[in-house]
């Protein structure tokens, strides 16, 4: 027997399962946020908005701690830093007014959610025009159920959530001939980050190859591939020189020498030493069949056999594969989120008939194939398969109460002893002035970054608006999640010997005093006297963790 649907149960149970996801997502990351476990980027992309609120569109002290200028020359960070100079993302003034409404870290978690459920709804829509409910249903809980989507749902805040949503949104319009709306979505693709003009270029490619559309796809290919050599060697240098010295370097230096490279230099260096190239897009081998096997297995593998996917998904798999990092080639973090909208489009029109035998065909005269119970059960099988992959691989550690974050040695942090600690940090944040300016550890960050003024320990100095280098006023620090973790990652077990050295010293000196301590989160203020109950306390605790 066939699975069958009708139209309406189709669209019932797509918005039921897309309910489900975005209560599931919502959930887990709001609980993430709440118990102290969003980090870093959560904060960045808080400041940026907080600061967009109050005029002061893209800057982030935040992201200036991470510039070139910071990082390799030593400066200090500065409130006045445009973050464009890193990434180019104007598309997030499209949710300042949300923001300006709720100006709050949980609002861009709940932002993305709907990001990315929104994008679910689309691409059912996408699927409907040319399969029957059964299998667009299908395709749209696998999109769902995908690591590449899922895990990236569960982690901070992030510009590429965006993508999909947008890119399956620009297919509808252009399989609906609404070519005013299909501009729109191609100028607001290209908005999202300067990397984004490539996905864009993978479907440019498609109309072209298919002979869809070749003269639309030209111009898609063409703006595309300009607009990312313009965006990065004119406008983004104005702001900062982080693409030419920092993230083309750290990604793309195996292919430039020098200090410096710009992309159009990356792109001749790849051109001009194809070898290398090649072996980069392959090597390492295991991680790298992997990586294309977990973007293929909630759509049963069908898109390694589907031309559309191979064409939209090859330019930012190219962009994954030839760089260097070991985070490329994790399929839980955001990045395989430009790979999606690619590999789900090709499943759909696999799924209409469309073939590597007949891509030049008009899919609309293709013989759309068949869902048999068989291949049903195995698709089912292996969106199931897809979930426990995510869960087990505890993405942004989202999953850290159900997850244990290593096994020999033990470390596991229940939900129950998290919440209790939640109340004992906050009684400490809530002493800190809304206007003063903080230096916080990773995992505090989001919750003290609606301000003008933050940067992450052990860094304690910045460049305020007056152009003065000044130390921070307030140090929070939670060290007893580092001593937590310290056991099984030496990362942590530097960072809590780092911290503890850092505040023995500035509270020597008298340059700050311990005005609060609970169960290990520890907080001082410039130019004051310790507490003497406080610093009592943060004295037995030092004793207890360095036996």
């Amino acid at each position: 027997m066939l699975f069958k649907l009708t139209q309406k149960q189709g669209l019932q149970w797509i918005i039921i399962s897309a309910i489900a996801f975005l209560a599931i997502t919502l959930g887990l990351t709001l609980h993430r946020h709440f118990t102290f476990y969003s980090s870093y980027d959560q904060g960045i992309f808080n400041q940026v908005f907080w600061n967009g609120t109050q005029g002061n569109f893209f800057q982030s002290t935040l992201s200036s701690q991470l510039s070139t200028n910071v990082v390799h020359s030593g400066e200090v960070p500065k409130v006045n830093y445009h973050r464009l100079g890193q990434h180019f993302t104007p598309a997030l003034l499209l949710w300042l007014p949300i923001y300006y409404i709720f100006p709050y870290p949980a609002t861009l978690t709940v932002l993305q959610a709907i990001f990315i459920t929104a994008a679910g709804l689309v691409l059912y829509a996408l699927g409907r025009i040319y399969l029957e409910p059964a299998i667009a249903f299908l395709i749209a809980v696998s999109f769902y159920c995908a690591n590449a989507v899922l895990g990236p749902s569960l982690a901070n805040f992030h510009d590429i959530s965006q993508i999909p949503l947008f890119i399956f949104s620009l297919l509808w319009a252009m399989e609906k001939r609404y070519w005013w709306l299909f501009g729109l979505l191609g100028i607001g693709t290209l908005a999202i980050r300067e990397d984004s003009g490539i996905t864009l270029f993978g479907v440019g490619v498609y109309l072209i190859a298919s002979r869809r559309y070749p003269k639309i796809g030209l111009v898609v290919c063409s703006f595309s591939f300009l607009y990312i050599v313009a965006l990065t060697n004119l406008i983004m240098p104005l702001f900062s020189d982080d693409v030419a010295k920092r993230f083309m370097l750290e990604r793309f230096g195996q292919y430039a020498e020098g200090e410096s490279a710009s992309t159009l230099e990356i792109i001749w260096g790849m051109v001009s030493n194809p070898l290398r190239l090649a072996v980069e897009l392959v090597t390492p081998v295991f991680d790298t069949i992997k990586y294309l096997l977990g973007q293929w297995l909630p759509l049963a593998f069908i898109p390694a056999v589907a031309p559309a996917s191979w064409a939209i998904a090859s330019f930012p798999l190219l962009k994954l594969f030839s760089g260097q990092g070991e985070s490329v080639l994790v399929i839980s973090l955001r990045y395989a989120m430009n790979v999606t909208p690619g590999i789900f489009y090709g499943a759909i029109l696999w799924w209409a008939g469309q073939g590597f035998g007949n891509f030049n065909r008009q899919v609309a005269d293709c013989q759309p194939r068949t869902l048999r119970p068989q291949f049903r059960r195995f698709w089912v099988f292996c969106m199931c398969l897809s979930l426990i992959f995510t869960i087990t691989s505890n993405p942004s550690r989202t999953l850290y109460f159900l997850i244990p974050d290593s096994i020999q040695p033990w470390v596991y942090i229940p939900a129950p002893e998290q919440w209790q600690r939640v109340p004992q940090i906050r009684s400490l944040l809530n002493k800190i002035p809304s206007d003063a300016s903080v230096s916080a550890t990773t995992y505090l960050i989001p919750h003290v970054s609606s301000r003008r003024e933050v940067i992450r320990l052990p860094a304690l100095e910045l460049e305020n608006d007056a152009g003065n280098t000044i130390s921070v006023d307030y140090i929070i620090a939670d060290l007893w999640q580092l001593e937590r973790y310290r056991a099984a990652f030496k990362l942590d077990r530097l960072r809590l010997e780092s911290m503890t050295n850092l505040i023995e010293d500035v509270t020597s000196r008298n340059l700050y005093g311990v005005i609060g301590f609970n169960n290990g989160v520890i907080l001082l203020q410039k130019g004051v006297d310790s507490d003497l109950k406080a610093i009592a306390l943060w004295q037995n605790y030092l004793e207890s963790i360095n036996y």
